[in-house]
């Protein structure tokens, strides 16, 4: 052992398109922002990253670009993305040299390519040992399932980028579903519906926050009304305008709708023994998808399934790939298998 391994840590990284959430062994979840980066156009230089650029987001000058360097759940910007990582470790290293082992989670669909360059950012950005997890077997793991069992579970992990349904048994997935349908998605129809409907351009944060105070999956009890600001694009001079919650949950029907259909698709593909443990059990939705209002209403009607929402589905893979990295030699088995080329 040498004098460097007494500062070394290992980490659990869920890189994802909307949030970058660490885990550090022995200590938990330790950093929790969005996976936005500003910077200089210039020079390159990193300004602000986390909730500081997400404050910038849309309000930035020429020199300065506020970008995500995560979509569809992959690496968009290789540089970026090196940047940020590297960024968010120092952030929660305090007086620890280096991260010895890394396990980050992944979207199942991803490509070869795709793994290689999240490996390679984590490498540049310090870690001497690159492990990756799907996320849906990493959420799994996170809520507390034993994935090592001979009995069939399903997991719906709807996160920024994509939407992960996975069927798991005995440390491997049975058969999976990656669609790059998710809450990213959901913010542009809502952004285009008031293009088209009210004539007003909205920006991204905008249209995240009226989905998470007024969109649902199902009918509500009492419908909601909000008021909203945007640029009006006949006059172009900034406006207010009144939407209920029907309309917002018309405008988000579409991507639900692509979403139910990918989880049928999976079920359709499920061996019938499994089907009937998922019969028993039921499924699992995690991801920040999972807070719509009514989506486990609308999924268990449509499906006729048992449907549950993680106690905390905002941490269920990072949680998930921090207790692999507690026990790296016991879950060796659910980790992506490296490809020699």
């Amino acid at each position: 052992m040498g004098i460097f391994d007494f500062f070394a840590t290992d980490i659990a990284i869920d890189l994802g398109t909307a949030n970058t959430l660490i885990y550090v062994k022995g200590k938990g979840v330790v950093l929790n922002e969005p996976s936005i980066v500003a910077f200089d156009k210039n020079s390159k230089r990193i300004i602000a990253l986390g909730n500081k650029a997400k404050e910038m987001q849309g309000r930035e000058h020429k020199e300065i670009r506020v970008t995500r360097p995560m979509r569809d759940g992959v690496i968009a910007d290789f540089e970026i993305a090196e940047g940020m990582i590297r960024a968010f470790i120092k952030k929660v290293r305090a007086g620890v040299l280096s991260s010895r082992r890394v396990v980050m989670a992944v979207p199942s669909g991803v490509t070869e390519v795709e793994k290689r360059a999240v490996r390679d950012s984590a490498e540049h950005a310090g870690a001497k040992e690159v492990h990756l997890i799907a996320e849906p077997m990493s959420a799994a793991i996170g809520i507390g399932i034993d994935v090592d069992a001979p009995v069939g579970n399903m997991i719906i992990d709807i996160g920024g980028g994509t939407t992960e349904i996975a069927v798991i048994a005995l440390s491997g997935i049975v058969n999976e579903e990656s669609i790059r349908i998710a809450g990213d998605e959901m913010n542009y129809t809502i952004m285009q519906f008031f293009k088209r409907n009210h004539n007003i351009l909205i920006g991204e944060r905008t249209a995240e926050a009226i989905k998470c105070e007024v969109g649902s999956a199902v009918p509500l009890k009492e419908e909601l009304t909000i008021q909203v600001k945007g640029r009006d694009l006949v006059g172009g001079i900034p406006k207010t305008t009144e939407v209920s919650s029907v309309e917002i949950r018309e405008s988000l029907n579409e991507s639900i709708v692509q979403i139910i259909e990918a989880v049928r698709q999976s079920l359709e593909r499920t061996p019938p023994e499994l089907s009937a443990d998922i019969l028993d059990r039921g499924v699992m939705l995690t991801g920040g998808g999972a807070l719509l209002k009514g989506l486990d209403d609308r999924i268990r009607m449509e499906t006729n399934l048992p449907v549950h929402v993680a106690e905390d589905p905002l941490t269920a893979v990072v949680m998930g790939a921090g207790k692999v990295i507690d026990d790296l030699n016991g879950f060796s088995k659910v980790l992506i298998r490296n490809r020699r080329y």
